[in-house]
């Protein structure tokens, strides 16, 4: 068993819809507009499973999507009940093997207890009862972690954050916390990441806000260009880490860095604006986009990272709001795992 690469091929993405008692409630008509904007970029590409809270809520969904072109063949609805949307975090990460497929269950904890998620902890195992997976077996572990808060190459490496681990196991030595990854995930090596951060981000730094394996020995990550800005020192600090790192032959990896969007604030609060919060899928790259000058200079970078996918860009400003973005909101499963 093994958890693939994004890159690899996928079934389809899983999504869940906003609506007015998840917290996208008092933007809901704005984020609906955002959500039927990210839907329809993946769908472009691959199947879409979108969770629905019940059937009004499908319903309007199904209206909306429809009312935007997107393909019905493309879509797939499953009632559910959930607390938020943010898939990344509380959706399977699902391994291979040759029997099938394992899907781990780890506890979510709303982020370390900043949020309620006793609904979005039960989303698995929903999901494994409504019939969605073919071949599966789910594997509950009462440990939290998020699925944000890892990256893996496909070939035996894994990458997180020790700010996040360590916030949500302040008891656990690094030691301890890398046996457990290196078991569960069937992984060879264990790479952590000591600085990064974005304000607004309340996941406690998790990797795909900051990093990401590509193809081919690469990582792709988000720099800081301005001196005045307060993520500079710190995203420097991460740059000549993920310098100093090897790939599992000793070689450094290729770096790919990212561009550095202007400051986006909301009500005297900044939000978490990266463009290393991308979602993978079959032929292309689902990309956020904030209204400004570097998302070309980035989605250039992410296209040289990711060669021969397409580069479509999902306008996130409305995403950050909550403090996530493309890739925070979705779930991609491997071929051959949806039913």
């Amino acid at each position: 068993m093994r958890l693939p690469a994004e890159w690899e091929p996928q079934a389809g993405v899983v999504i869940a819809w906003p609506h007015a008692d998840t917290d996208w409630g008092p933007r809901l008509p704005r984020i609906e507009r955002a959500y039927v904007e990210l839907a329809a970029a993946i769908a472009h590409f691959e199947p879409v499973l979108v969770c629905v809270a019940d059937a009004a809520i499908r319903e309007r969904a199904h209206h909306l999507l429809a009312g935007a072109g997107v393909d019905p063949a493309r879509l797939h609805f499953v009632e559910v009940a959930y607390d938020d949307t943010w898939l990344r975090d509380s959706g399977p990460l699902s391994l291979v093997g040759a029997s099938g497929f394992r899907l781990l269950d780890f506890r979510f904890t709303g982020w370390g207890g900043k949020f309620e998620g006793s609904r979005d902890d039960r989303l698995i195992e929903t999901l494994m009862a409504r019939g969605v997976f073919r071949a599966a077996e789910r594997r509950r572990i009462d440990w939290a972690l998020e699925g944000g808060a890892i990256e893996v190459d496909g070939n035996g490496t894994l990458l997180t954050t020790w700010r996040c681990l360590h916030q949500r196991h302040p008891h656990m030595s690094r030691e301890q916390m890398t046996a457990l990854l290196l078991d569960t995930f069937a992984v060879s090596r264990v790479l952590w990441l000591e600085h990064g951060y974005l304000e607004g981000d309340d996941t406690d730094a998790h990797v795909d806000t900051l990093a990401r394996y590509a193809p081919g020995g690469a990582i792709v990550f988000q720099t800081c260009d301005d001196p005045a800005d307060p993520h500079h020192a710190e995203l420097a600090r991460m740059r000549d880490e993920i310098a100093g790192l090897r790939n599992a032959d000793g070689e450094p990896y290729r770096l790919h860095p990212l561009p550095w969007p202007r400051p986006i604030v909301d009500e005297n609060r900044r939000l978490a604006s990266s463009y290393a919060n991308y979602l993978i899928v079959n032929g292309g790259v689902v990309m956020p986009s904030y209204g400004d000058p570097a998302d070309a200079q980035a989605a250039s970078v992410i296209a040289a990272a990711h060669p021969g996918r397409e580069v479509a860009m999902v306008d996130a400003r409305e995403l950050i709001w909550q403090n996530g973005s493309v890739h925070c909101l979705t779930m991609q499963l491997p071929a051959g795992l949806l039913a």
